[in-house]
């Protein structure tokens, strides 16, 4: 049979993966990404003196080991998926990096059409609390956990297995419809309130990554790419524009 592509020669999206069940490392992957918050939750932090003096480089400590583990239990569990998705994107190269500047543009246009119908943007502790990492981590620490140890781990979830696997259980647009509510939902967690204008741009960014995700049959690396794309400009932006004279 021969490798599957990116686009059927006649325009159609690429038909979906065959996906495996869920496995064992799946669902430690995903154990650990639940409960690993938690369970810092409950750590004593405020008694030590030295986190107290530094919270960026704590909060920036602890999301490392998060994302650091469940990064390498996920890699392990998906590390047949990735490198067949790769080899699938590597067959079409030019198509491959010409289109992720037009998803990445579509993610934002997407984000501000969703800010504007809910009237308005808020801004999440989320937000809040990487605007803080951009004043006390350099971005050459930052940038591994937001553009590679983030965008594979909440692609892994939220596409991978959300939408990938689950969809061999559940009617595919509800694992569309599951995927992006949660992936919104997990950003606005902390947020007082949780508003729909909150959960606005999380919404658009999601939907461009669940419609990427299904458009090139299910191609975990793409969206991936894809997310990390995005992140990285929001790193690039951090770091040379001062944000907090733009919420003046």
């Amino acid at each position: 049979m021969p490798p599957a592509t990116l686009r059927r020669r006649n325009g159609d999206p690429a038909p979906g993966h065959r996906f495996g069940r869920y496995t064992s490392a799946d669902l430690l992957a995903v154990l650990l990404y639940v409960l690993l918050p938690v369970a810092v939750a409950f750590l004593p932090l405020e008694r030590s003196a030295w986190l107290q003096a530094h919270p960026e480089i704590g909060s920036y400590l602890l999301n490392l080991g998060i994302y650091g583990i469940v990064f390498i239990v996920a890699s392990i569990a998906a590390r047949a998926y990735i490198a067949r998705d790769v080899r699938i994107l590597a067959t079409r190269p030019w198509f491959t990096a010409g289109i992720l500047p037009l998803m990445l543009v579509a993610m934002i246009v997407a984000s501000a059409i969703a800010v504007a119908l809910a009237g308005g943007l808020e801004v999440t502790q989320n937000q809040e609390s990487i605007q803080a990492l951009a004043k006390g981590i350099p971005w050459w620490l930052t940038a591994p956990l937001l553009v590679i140890l983030g965008p594979f781990v909440e692609e892994y979830v939220f596409r991978h297995l959300m939408i990938g696997k689950l969809s061999r259980y559940l009617n595919r647009w509800v694992c569309y419809a599951l995927s992006l509510g949660f992936f919104a939902s997990l950003h606005t967690l902390s947020t007082a309130g949780f508003t729909i204008q909150a959960l606005a741009p999380y919404l658009g960014l999601g939907a461009v990554l669940v419609f990427a995700y299904a458009w090139t049959g299910n191609n975990l690396a793409f969206s991936v790419s894809l997310h990390a794309l995005k992140n990285l400009l929001s790193v690039v932006l951090m770091y040379a524009v001062d944000l907090s004279a733009l919420q003046s």
